[in-house]
């Protein structure tokens, strides 16, 4: 009893010491989600700005983008492995919006990361000044996405992306796994959710077929299957905790999976999705939105705030999920999931909240308390695009239909008439 008043008190007085900003933010939270959903092109909008906010801003000031804003301590320096996968967000929201800037900072952000290229090669983990800097599998795959989406559009990257994707397929073990480099910054043992470094190898074939990337991403894929659950629960699937994972890393492996299927067009690999897919409908709440931000197996909540990176991620797998099986409950679960992470986003404020993606909500939970983090305004404007995407299609075919109606009823109408008339 005595160690829970002293628990208390302590966090009174980290409270009482809190900056006035995160005060407020935790007030504001503590009252509950808005009632208002804004729209999503609007909240795209104010995503992709964050993440240029989030490039300008960034302690470093080196072209990458900051790891992070936090309402503690400020901007934090410059992320290798989110900057690499943010690339492709930033290029594909520019096409559609026609915003020729956020292609240039994209093409800044490629530059920045062939600058910083081992010379084996890899990427290193953490941030651009973190310690010790070592070559790190999963930061490799991931910058890999951003340097494939980069060539595509600018035509420069080819020779670090072969280094990049030589060096996977070279360190893979036998069984498909990556055992060698493992990030410091995480609890040491594999990693299920390296198939989203197999995604990166899936882009690298598409562009340099017949260097053995794609079958080296599969046979990661197919290693991290072999110990998944008929459930679709996977095992080792957390940065630190693997009896209560991450939404976050958990959606990293479904993601990873459902690539697997799209580049090879295996069903084995669409059922082990669906089966991940199913088990996460499982812990999304119909009614509000909310996935707990980490689980337990058999898909029970182990924490009360949502992972809002997770959230977003899931969503996007779920239309993924549409998409490759045509049920619509997976397209109803991502809308879902994506009002519930848009009502979190403030489209107000100074720059540095205003469009930014919390690690947690409520900003005080589980993940990342207090900070407003790269990598979720990536998969959430990822995420938003997708339902956009699904948006515009129901509506063209709503549209086909109503045409297609009328030519029935106005053939009929004038079949009538003729008849009539004779």
């Amino acid at each position: 009893m005595l160690n829970g008043v002293r628990a208390r008190a302590k966090a009174a007085i980290g409270r009482a010491m809190m900056p006035r900003q995160a005060h407020a933010a935790r007030l504001r939270d503590a009252a509950g989600l808005p009632a208002v959903d804004p729209a999503p092109h609007s909240v795209l909008e104010a995503v992709i700005e964050w993440l240029c906010v989030a490039q300008d801003r960034s302690r470093s000031a080196d072209g990458g983008v900051a790891r992070d804003y936090s309402l503690l301590r400020g901007w934090a320096s410059s992320y290798p492995e989110t900057t690499g996968y943010i690339i492709p967000t930033l290029l594909e929201a520019a096409r559609r919006r026609g915003h020729a800037e956020w292609s240039e900072r994209a093409r800044r952000m490629a530059d920045w990361l062939v600058a910083i290229q081992l010379p084996d090669g890899a990427f290193t983990g953490g941030k651009i000044d973190s310690r010790p800097q070592v070559p790190v599998t999963f930061n490799t795959g991931q910058i890999l996405l951003g340097l494939a989406a980069a060539q595509v559009a600018f035509q420069n990257y080819g020779e670090p992306i072969r280094r990049a994707a030589d060096w996977l397929v070279g360190t893979q073990d036998p069984d498909g796994c990556w055992r060698r480099y493992p990030t410091p910054f995480a609890a040491p043992g594999e990693k299920e959710y390296e198939t989203h470094v197999a995604w990166g190898l899936f882009e690298a074939d598409r562009l340099y077929p017949g260097r053995g990337y794609g079958e080296s991403g599969l046979s990661n894929v197919r290693w991290a299957l072999r110990s998944q659950g008929d459930d679709g629960w996977f095992a080792k699937c957390c940065l630190d905790d693997p009896q209560r994972p991450l939404t976050h890393t958990i959606a990293y492996a479904l993601r990873g999976v459902l690539e697997g299927y799209r580049f090879s067009a295996d069903e084995r690999l669409l059922d082990a999705a669906r089966r991940t897919a199913d088990g996460m409908l499982q812990a999304l709440d119909e009614e509000t939105g909310w996935v707990p931000g980490r689980l337990t197996r058999g898909w029970h909540p182990a924490v009360r705030s949502a992972c809002l990176t997770g959230t977003a991620q899931l969503a996007q797998c779920w239309f993924l999920m549409y998409r490759f099986t045509g049920e619509a409950r997976y397209a109803r679960a991502g809308r879902i999931a994506n009002r519930y992470v848009r009502r979190t986003v403030q489209l107000d404020g100074p720059p540095e909240v205003r469009g930014g993606v919390k690690g947690s909500f409520p900003i005080d939970g589980d993940y990342s308390p207090y900070e407003y983090l790269s990598w979720a305004n990536k998969f959430f404007a990822d995420s938003l695009m997708a339902e956009m995407d699904l948006d515009r299609h129901e509506s063209s075919e709503a549209a086909v239909d109503a045409v297609e109606r009328a030519a029935i009823s106005g053939w009929t109408s004038s079949g009538v008439a003729r008849s009539r008339r004779a």
